[in-house]
Parts: structure tokens; C-alpha cells; sequence
């Protein structure tokens, strides 16, 4: 019965250990004026799952750090379409 239990518990905790922030850039090219930054950091602080969002109006894009059980990088690029803003992934790291 322990040996039962314990094997439950891991597999509980390795599950909860797999999930990793994601980190993923995106390129804004309408990306123009300075409160443009402002407003894609809004929309996208709205999508459930993101922990941090960072913009550069000089590059154009914004780097957004979200947690892939609970968002994907399509709702990601959509919250950023929806405020009028298009975007498209540049990159996609692990955050280890």
C-alpha cells in the first residue's frame, strides 16, 4: 500500500515538475510610436498564463515569458492581433 501511494505521489509531482515557462519573442512590425509598447504590454498581460512581458519599440518586439500548461503561443499572437497590433513568433527558448 505505501509502495502504491509513493507511486502515485511521483507521478502527481514529476506531472507538476514537467510543466516549464516558456519564453517566446514576438516580431510586432506596426510596432511604431511610443505608446504602442504600452498597449501590446496591456493586451498581452491580459492572456492567463503570461508571468512577464517586456517591449522594445526599437526592435519591434515584444519578449513574453507565459506558462505552456495554461497558454500557447497562438493565444499568445492573438491578444496581440485582437488589440491591433499583429505579431509573429521570432523564437521559442526554454527559460531553464
Amino acid at each position: 500500500m505505501k509502495r502504491l501511494a509513493l507511486a502515485l505521489f511521483s507521478v502527481v509531482f514529476l506531472n507538476s515538475v514537467s510543466a516549464k515557462e516558456q519564453v517566446v519573442e514576438l516580431d510586432i512590425p506596426t510596432m511604431t510610436c511610443p505608446v504602442c509598447p504600452l498597449t501590446i504590454k496591456a493586451a498581452l498581460k491580459k492572456v492567463e498564463g503570461v508571468s512577464n512581458v517586456e517591449t522594445s519599440l526599437d526592435d519591434k518586439l515584444a519578449r513574453v515569458t507565459f506558462d505552456d500548461e495554461i497558454t500557447d503561443i497562438a493565444s499568445i499572437e492573438k491578444s496581440t492581433a485582437e488589440a491591433g497590433y499583429p505579431s509573429t513568433a521570432k523564437q521559442r527558448n526554454n527559460n531553464e
